[in-house]
C-alpha cells in the first residue's frame, strides 16, 4: 500500500469538504474556529475543542456567533 503524500492542513480541510460536498471555509472562518477551539480548550478538557466546533456545525451557528458565546463563560 502506497503512502499518501503529506498535505497542508488547509488542502486536507478543502479535500475533505469536497468530500462531503460542501464548501470549505475560508481563511477568516478558520481562524475564528481555531480561536473558538483554544477557548473551548483553555476553558476545560482539550477533548472541548473539536467537540465545540462539531457543536458549531450541528447548531447551524455561525462561527463568530458561536465564539462570542464561548466567550460569555470567561
Amino acid at each position: 500500500m502506497a503512502t499518501p503524500t503529506p498535505k497542508t492542513g488547509r488542502e486536507w480541510i478543502d479535500a475533505y469538504a469536497e468530500r462531503l460536498g460542501v464548501e470549505a471555509p475560508d481563511d477568516e472562518t478558520v481562524e475564528t474556529l481555531l480561536e473558538l477551539a483554544g477557548v473551548a480548550a483553555h476553558s476545560s478538557e482539550r477533548i472541548a475543542a473539536p467537540i465545540a466546533c462539531w457543536l458549531v456545525g450541528r447548531a447551524g451557528l455561525d462561527p463568530d456567533a458561536a465564539l462570542e458565546k464561548a466567550r460569555e463563560d470567561d
